[in-house]
Formats: C-alpha cells, sequence, structure tokens
C-alpha cells in the first residue's frame, strides 16, 4: 500500500553522464525539494561541463514500458518532462502521460542545450507544440526556446511578455519564460502568463559561468512544490529561491561550465556519520 504522505515526482528527461543537467540535476532537485525521485530515461548522451559529445534515442517501447512501470506501481503526484528528441518520443511520451491521467505537468522543452548542441530535431517542434504543450500545466521555455516556439526573437523582457502570450494560445496552462539572459535587466527576471494574468519573478543576477543544469533544476524545483500541493504561483516563487541559492554555490568541477549546487544548504553539515 502506497503511504500517501510521501510525495513524489517522475522526470521524464535525458540523462546526462556529467550528472549536471537532465535527470540526475532533475532527481536531485526533487530530493532536495523534499519529494521522491523517480525517471523514465528517454535519451542517453555522452556528455560533460564542457558539452555533448554524442547522444543515443531509446526505443519507444522501453520509454512506454518505463512510464508503464512507474505508473502501475506508484502514486504520482508531479511529472516534469525534459529532453524529448524526436516526434516519435514526444507522441510515446504524451500518450503515457494520457493513458494514466499523469499531472500536474511541468514540461521544459530542452530544444538547445547551454553549447548549442540540437537536443530536440527541427523536424519534431510542430509534434512538441501539437503534442505536450496542451498536456503542460506549466510550461518553462528560456529565451530561445519561447523565440523558436513563438516564431520570433526573444532578447528583452518586452519580448518574454509577447512570447508568453503567444505561447499560451497554443494550449498550455501557464507559460513562464525563464529570462535569465534578458538584455537591459539588472536581475534576473521571468514572466509567466496564464488566465489569471501576468506576474513577473525577481531575482539577484548572479555573476557566474557555472550554471550548467538550471533549467532542469528550475522545472524540477516547481514539479516538486506541485507534488506538496502549492499553487502555481507560491510553486514558482520557492522554487526561484532554490535556484537562486543553488546558482550562488555552485559546483567548480570540470573543464568547463560547472553544475548548479542542488544540495547547497548542506555544505559543512555533517549530515551522515563517519563509518570508521
Amino acid at each position: 500500500m502506497n503511504d500517501l504522505s510521501i510525495r513524489t515526482a517522475l522526470t521524464i528527461a535525458g540523462s546526462d553522464s556529467g550528472g549536471g543537467a537532465g535527470l540526475q540535476a532533475d532527481i536531485k532537485a526533487f530530493q532536495a525539494n523534499g519529494v521522491y525521485g523517480m525517471s523514465v530515461v528517454t535519451t542517453v548522451t555522452a556528455q560533460n561541463t564542457l558539452g555533448v559529445q554524442a547522444a543515443y534515442d531509446l526505443p519507444v517501447e522501453i520509454i512506454t514500458a518505463q512510464i508503464d512501470a512507474v505508473a502501475e506501481d506508484f502514486a504520482i503526484h508531479a511529472v516534469k518532462t525534459g529532453m524529448l528528441s524526436s516526434a516519435a518520443i514526444i507522441n510515446a511520451v504524451a500518450d503515457g502521460i494520457e493513458r494514466h491521467k499523469l499531472g500536474p505537468v511541468v514540461v521544459d522543452p530542452v530544444i538547445v542545450s547551454t553549447s548549442g548542441h540540437m537536443l530536440l530535431k527541427l523536424d519534431a517542434v510542430d509534434t512538441l507544440k501539437a503534442r505536450m504543450l496542451p498536456l503542460a500545466d506549466l510550461l518553462t521555455p528560456n529565451t530561445h526556446e519561447a523565440g523558436v516556439l513563438a516564431g520570433f526573437p526573444v532578447g528583452t523582457l518586452g519580448d518574454a511578455r509577447r512570447a508568453a502570450e503567444a505561447i499560451l494560445s497554443m494550449g498550455p496552462t501557464a507559460v513562464l519564460v525563464k529570462g535569465g539572459h534578458l538584455k537591459g535587466e539588472a536581475d534576473a527576471v521571468d514572466v509567466l502568463t496564464d488566465s489569471e494574468g501576468e506576474a513577473f519573478f525577481r531575482a539577484e543576477r548572479i555573476e557566474t559561468n557555472d550554471t550548467h543544469g538550471t533549467g532542469c533544476t528550475y522545472a524540477s524545483a516547481i514539479a516538486a512544490n506541485f507534488a506538496k500541493g502549492y499553487d502555481l504561483r507560491d510553486a514558482i516563487q520557492r522554487a526561484k529561491a532554490y535556484l537562486t541559492e543553488a546558482i550562488r554555490h555552485s559546483l567548480k568541477i570540470g573543464q568547463g561550465r560547472g553544475p548548479t549546487n542542488p544540495f547547497w544548504f548542506l555544505e559543512g553539515n555533517e549530515a551522515v556519520p563517519a563509518l570508521d
């Protein structure tokens, strides 16, 4: 029997062998925000802090089997989707979410990695719009992804506001355009648009190159807060505050862009007793 006091979240995403992004970052963010994390692997990447060197999509039958296995055994209180690199994978994931009536769903429309590696085949963008956007309780594009979806470049806060409105008309319940790189803004400001109107979420802009996995971490933290019962705006605000500190305490590991620190609050805390 499931213990209903244990809140859970499921990530459906690609694997990052470097551990800084993808489903590895998702599960860390789930656990750090107080929920039990589960995963469905869509793509295996050869990846490190320098970028993505190779990627292999799993067969859709295996992806479907993973979704069914998890959904048939566990209570799932929120879902976060990440790298869905082909039309076939998008369709399989959308079918699984619909079949098991999973949600709420946070869709991170992963299109291009920070290093510039294409993570979504261009011919799959229309499938993403048709299948995943209508399933999204919240869509979390960065400025580049918002531009691809909206059909125009997003560089300023005004652009982000227009893009959020345009994308909302495509079917998601809410759209959060992440504005960490918007021009002319002193803060890192994100724009939310939904049926209640518009809201802005601001936080200190932290100067660091070690930001690998920020999008994954942010979307997963929002999903975790959904799983715990917080409403949209509270979930975003809590996740934004968590992400800001994860960036502030980012990890300088590897030779390239280091990852955020999902467990920044444990620094200096000897929570695990020594075994010797």
